[in-house]
């Protein structure tokens, strides 16, 4: 099992416990190779630009496999994180949601998706690989692992709606948790993949997700795991509609539960947006519609309000100023 890694270490310390945890999930890996081999993803015809150009493929796996491939992802990106200049309060975030993929992807819990993602290998780095073939590898490491949350967080919270429609409430409160674990390592992730110096970002790295190198702008917007996820999220939300204090008037629980994974999705949205402005500043986003706002900033934040707004009732601090003003905008 993968251990916690103590924020407050000093960094001869961090780094020591990182390894022995990447070592720990290499024995993992090796341990589930025995039982079946890998599934070779670059033999997998990528269904997206998205997908080639992040090394991920979409293929139905058994049990073992998912395990497998969710095991790889993990350990590639603790080898990583030995190295990655990331918070230590982002550091805990995210190895907390490898190690609960950990415990989902190998207890094979009921209900668990037969889709799962399978990496496409990303280069090694040789012991005399440039700091840009480091950041350039890590841009895709930090990514599989932000997808691998994306498919377990969806997962659990199509997990938690089927408990409540057949009224498990015990069973929907613990998967709401995990759900909660995994979107908290959201942006933990996607901070992982992003510490790498914007200067070399925008060199090196944005050209190659817009064309002519690929045939579409990359976008959040293609990732399918992360479409799961939302779509996870809309049916939650159909099962338990109530406003916050209704719902805490009869489910206390199950109200705390709900708001907690509601405030880490908004959240997300809103870290994304502080990490947009430390890569782009204010420059456009490369997969932004003409008629949008005028830069990559203002979009994130529309859809940071958007998501405030839907939840500000439903939460216990919700966001009521700008769930009236989009409101009033509507009405206008």
């Amino acid at each position: 099992m993968l251990a916690e890694v103590p924020t407050h270490a000093r960094p001869v310390e961090r780094t020591a416990v990182l390894r022995q945890a990447a070592a720990v999930a290499g024995e993992l890996v090796t341990a589930l190779s025995a039982l079946a081999p890998a599934v070779a993803g670059e033999d997998v015809p990528a269904e997206s630009t998205s997908q080639s150009y992040f090394r991920v493929r979409e293929v139905e796996l058994s049990d073992q496999q998912a395990a497998l491939h969710g095991a790889l992802v993990i350990h590639r990106g603790l080898e990583d994180l030995c190295d990655a200049p990331l918070s230590g309060a982002d550091l805990a975030l995210e190895v907390v949601g490898m190690r609960q993929s950990v415990i989902d992807l190998t207890g094979a819990a009921p209900g668990t998706d037969p889709d799962a993602v399978a990496p496409v290998a990303v280069p090694e780095p040789d012991a005399e690989a440039s700091l840009e073939g480091v950041w350039s590898a890590r841009w895709l490491i930090g990514h599989q692992v932000h997808v691998l949350f994306n498919v377990c967080a969806a997962v659990a919270v199509a997990d938690a709606t089927r408990h409540l429609r057949h009224g498990d409430g015990a069973a929907a409160l613990q998967r709401l948790a995990d759900a909660t674990v995994y979107v908290r390592g959201f942006p933990a992730a996607m901070n992982h993949a992003s510490t790498i110096p914007a200067d070399y970002y925008m060199a090196a790295i944005r050209q190659t997700m817009a064309p002519p190198s690929t045939d579409i702008p990359l976008s959040g917007r293609q990732h399918r795991g992360y479409k799961l996820f939302r779509a996870a999220m809309k049916d939650l939300l159909t099962v338990v509609p109530d406003s916050y204090d209704q719902l805490a008037a009869r489910a206390p629980e199950l109200a705390e539960a709900r708001g907690a994974l509601l405030e880490a999705d908004v959240v997300d949205a809103e870290r994304h947006i502080t990490l947009a402005y430390s890569m782009v500043h204010l420059r456009r986003s490369i997969a932004q519609r003409p008629e949008g706002p005028d830069n990559a900033v203002a979009e994130l934040r529309l859809m940071r309000h958007r998501r405030a707004a839907q939840y500000a009732p439903l939460i216990r601090f919700g966001d009521h100023y700008i769930a009236d003003a989009v409101a009033g905008l509507r009405h206008s």
